[in-house]
């Protein structure tokens, strides 16, 4: 494949060109399995390259510590060298989770959904239309939206985003690592903590977090619970309706999960 403004060629299909630095894809949709990972390439709604990262654990036992790292960190040199504007995400949580770590891309997980293939590193030409049958159930999902209008980033630091006229939040250290995590999302504009309420049901199992439904304008709630104490904490998105706020809400409920303040 060569590159699309000035013909030079480059390694692998969709990679960025250093020489007249453009780049030739805008997103890139990883598919997550326990050894494996499958990359595909998307320039707009085309597919332009695929590629698998693999990783060989023990027999019998998940990725160790150091295997987990290396193999997310191969991945993420893959799609480093795209440069893309987006990553979609699926699968499996640990090389997700460890992946998107090593990432500073805009990035979000989507809905899991059958297998994720096993090709080579190559050119895939072909339109949406053309190509609906061939992709995975994952990548045709990430297609299907790609006209959607994008969220606006909001660049202020998560610290500055927390405000009102409540400070204190319920649960010590882990309701702040909560509000943090959500603060830390890209389309997070402000966080306003809520009035404690102490007439909740019992909880057991220490500080639970969860995003609440999306109201009409995009916004949601971080209800926080911890013990018999309830906090429900408004959170100001830039989704512009419910179905945006909706994909915003999913995406903070994986965060907390991957935080371990939410069941899985």
């Amino acid at each position: 494949m060569n590159c699309r403004r000035c013909g030079t060629p480059i390694e692998k299909p969709g990679d960025y060109c250093l020489t007249c630095n453009t780049a030739n894809a805008d997103a890139v949709v990883a598919e997550f399995e326990t050894d494996r990972a499958h990359l595909t390439v998307l320039d707009e709604d085309d597919v332009v390259g695929e590629t698998t990262v693999t990783t060989r654990p023990e027999e019998g036992e998940r990725l160790s510590e150091v295997q987990l790292r290396n193999f997310a960190g191969r991945v993420a040199d893959e799609i480093r060298r795209k440069r893309p504007e987006t990553v979609y995400a699926a699968g499996e949580r640990e090389p997700l989770r460890e992946t998107r770590a090593q990432l500073h891309h805009e990035f979000y997980r989507v809905p899991d959904g059958g297998a994720s293939g096993s090709g080579q590193d190559g050119a895939a030409a072909g339109s949406r239309d053309d190509r609906e049958a061939d992709v995975s159930p994952v990548v045709a999902w990430v297609l299907d939206r790609r006209g959607d209008r994008s969220l606006a980033v909001v660049e202020t630091p998560p610290r500055e985003k927390i405000g009102g006229s409540h400070s204190t939040l319920i649960g010590d250290r882990k309701g702040r690592k909560a509000v943090q995590t959500v603060a830390e999302h890209p389309h997070v504009k402000k966080i306003v903590p809520g009035p404690i309420d102490a007439g909740g049901t019992g909880s057991r199992t220490g500080l639970r977090a969860k995003a609440t439904r999306a109201g009409t304008n995009g916004n949601v709630r971080l209800l926080l619970r911890d013990g018999s104490s309830v906090q429900e904490n408004r959170i100001v998105t830039t989704a512009m309706d419910r179905e945006t706020g909706e994909r915003v809400r999913e995406d903070l409920n994986e965060a907390l999960r991957d935080a371990e303040l939410q069941d899985a």
